[in-house]
């Protein structure tokens, strides 16, 4: 019986919903029958050195959705097998962050009982992402949900992906060139979204003399993002340039800085701070991506994001629907005290 419930260490799934998974794929394997008795509570916690309110709360779910009862003193058994999930997801992200717990969140919250989901983490290594997907590619995933973003090796990523099967896949975040057949995607257009949003902010870019973006070097960050930065400068005229390191670039008045990552924010602040510049009068910054904390940062930093949680919800969408539709995620700009 036990071999039938199974954890995997370098899933990022958390290990009770793992036991749920595994319960309900011996189910539908037809490994487990009607009243086999199901491993005890401390016998699991013993085997994976987890914690009993792990397995407690793994087995209860089951109990709520009527697959599993329980007897006090004698344990769980299988009550129904008239179950069956509506999918089994591989998710794989490129890191973890606010921004993709609220994808996540919002992706597993509109699935609900639905489904299954995986979820595994490869810290935008090429490498790594080869490896976890071909060690599981082969089991009976009903979809591979996918968000492809690379510090290096990105380019061979469409051929690799290519292996998978298309009516199984869906992108997310991020379309990339290369793929075909017939697959689900659910994207940020880089370069529209950056353009369209800076004309939005056209009137209050006007009051500054260059336009800088802070584009490490090594960053995951896709160059269409650039391009639709270098287009809208030179379609309206503004000076601009390219910062690969901020704690290096000069900082000057009538200067507005956009930056990616939120290391290189705290950075510019802390560097417009010690030279007495007022943020929002002589120096304007716009950050990629919403948080809580931007809110009230130097009462309000000005922001450009996609709608992470819509994200999450149109992939559980498509996934649910069975549809291979191709579908641009909302980009906004939320104007604060910074710009």
């Amino acid at each position: 019986m036990e071999p039938i419930i199974k954890i995997n260490e370098y899933s990022k799934t958390p290990k009770y919903k793992q036991i749920i998974n595994s319960i309900i794929s011996g189910v539908e394997k037809d490994q487990l029958k009607v009243s086999d008795q199901l491993p005890s509570v401390n016998s699991l916690l013993i085997k994976f050195e987890i914690s009993r309110d792990t397995v407690v709360k793994a087995y209860e779910y089951l109990k709520s959705i009527g697959i599993v009862d329980s007897v006090p003193g004698k344990g769980y058994y299988i009550k129904s097998t008239n179950f069956r999930l509506k999918a089994k997801i591989f998710l794989l992200f490129n890191k973890l962050s606010v921004h993709k717990k609220i994808i996540y969140d919002s992706f597993s919250k509109t699935l609900g009982k639905q489904a299954a989901i995986d979820f595994f983490i490869y810290n935008n290594d090429f490498q790594l992402f080869k490896n976890i997907i071909l060690a599981h590619k082969d089991q009976n995933y009903t979809h591979f949900v996918i968000i492809p973003h690379f510090l290096e090796g990105g380019e061979h990523a469409a051929d690799f992906i290519n292996q998978l099967p298309k009516h199984k896949l869906i992108l997310l975040d991020k379309k990339l060139e290369g793929i075909n057949g017939d697959y689900a995607a659910v994207y940020q257009d880089f370069e529209q979204d950056i353009f369209q949003v800076l004309v939005e902010a056209l009137n209050l870019l006007k009051k500054y003399r260059k336009i800088k973006i802070i584009f490490p070097p090594y960053s995951y960050h896709p160059k269409e993002i650039l391009s639709g930065f270098k287009k809208f400068c030179v379609e309206y005229a503004f000076e601009y340039s390219i910062v690969s390191d901020v704690s290096r670039e000069p900082i000057e008045k009538n200067e507005v800085y956009i930056n990616l990552m939120e290391d290189d924010l705290v950075t510019l602040i802390k560097r417009v701070k010690y030279m007495g510049l007022k943020v929002g009068q002589e120096v304007g910054i716009i950050s990629y991506n919403e948080t809580p904390l931007k809110e009230i940062l130097l009462d309000g930093i000005t922001i450009i994001s996609t709608d992470f949680q819509q994200l999450g919800e149109t992939a559980a969408r498509l996934v649910l629907d069975n549809e291979k539709r191709h579908i641009t995620n909302p980009f906004r700009l939320v104007v604060r005290n910074s710009l």
